[in-house]
């Protein structure tokens, strides 16, 4: 059996940090959303062992990427002579804030339990995807959700979002360490709590977006002045919000209806900008475009989720 996997990428619809901790990360709260553009993985069992490809020669191919470093700890689970061989084809970028290697982390502990039958129970997969990386339990799920603490305590929030989005990939990525060391802190816990109000605010939520920040902008040192730049080009567009996702470097724009993306996005590419028109992805659409066929081909479903 061959299984075939879409890993989406997510957005972040604000991030607020409230305080540094006493283990040196920092205390945050913010909105994870799933959106409709991600890699896509290739899973072929083979009699031993875990062989590793990907379509770019910047990507590592052993145990420094999380997809083998996820294989890996599913094949302490698994039965003698479990190997399998996986390609990822990547197109969500590094280093830009969407959460492409912690998607395709998570993508690949689902694969390898089904491909090699373990029936892994959730909370067991949640620990495995725990010990991984920060967002990975978040894209065991997918769709809205709250994430506090570290950012690996996740809460659905029961929102199933579609709106449209544009997208902007800049040409340069950002390093989520050096973003967090520029930090500096200047508001009160107490001040920060647009994020749990605006997750009580359906269906008025999408008049909110404006009100919300993402504190890593601030961080973001040389590049600063650009994001701030591409957030004003999509809010002169008529985005109804639009801020940076994650730790950087791209930038969203939410939008009200398809053809306002499409046209913006269009504009945005003729000016030089690399962008596209995608949309959000609800968690009942994530699962079930998560798996993409058991063959060696995709369906148009799932392949409809690449941008333009």
């Amino acid at each position: 059996m061959t299984l075939v996997v879409r890993a989406f990428a997510k957005i972040n619809l604000g991030l607020e940090i409230l305080a540094k901790r006493e283990d040196g990360y920092h205390e945050l709260r913010t909105i994870l959303q799933t959106i409709d553009f991600g890699d896509e993985l290739t899973f072929r069992p083979t009699q031993a062992g875990i062989q590793l490809t990907t379509n770019r020669t910047d990507i590592p191919e052993g145990s420094n990427n999380l997809v083998y470093r996820a294989a890996a700890l599913v094949a302490e689970r698994a039965p003698r002579g479990s190997g399998v061989s996986i390609q990822l084809k990547k197109s969500v970028p590094p280093c830009m804030g969407l959460g492409g290697g912690s998607a395709d982390a998570a993508a690949t502990l689902r694969a390898l339990d089904r491909l090699w039958r373990l029936e892994l129970s959730e909370t067991e997969l949640h620990r495995l995807a725990c010990s991984i990386g920060m967002d990975v339990p978040f894209f065991l799920h997918g769709g809205t959700a709250l994430a506090v603490g570290r950012g690996d305590e996740v809460f659905p929030t029961g929102l199933e979002l579609d709106w449209p989005i544009v997208l902007i990939l800049p040409d340069f990525g950002v390093s989520t360490a050096e973003t967090y060391a520029n930090l500096r802190l200047t508001k009160r816990q107490s001040e920060l709590t647009l994020l749990q109000d605006f997750t009580w605010r359906s269906p008025s939520i999408r008049d909110g977006l404006g009100e919300l920040v993402n504190h890593l902008e601030v961080a973001t040192g040389e590049h600063f002045a650009s994001i701030q730049e591409f957030k004003q080009k999509l809010l002169e567009c008529d985005a109804r919000g639009s801020m940076m996702a994650g730790s950087g470097s791209a930038v969203f724009g939410v939008f009200q209806d398809v053809d306002s993306a499409h046209t913006v996005a269009d504009a945005l590419c003729q000016s030089g900008l690399h962008a596209f028109a995608t949309r959000m992805l609800p968690r009942e659409s994530y699962r079930r475009r998560w798996l993409s066929s058991e063959g060696n081909q995709c369906s148009e479903e799932v392949k409809s989720g690449t941008p333009r």
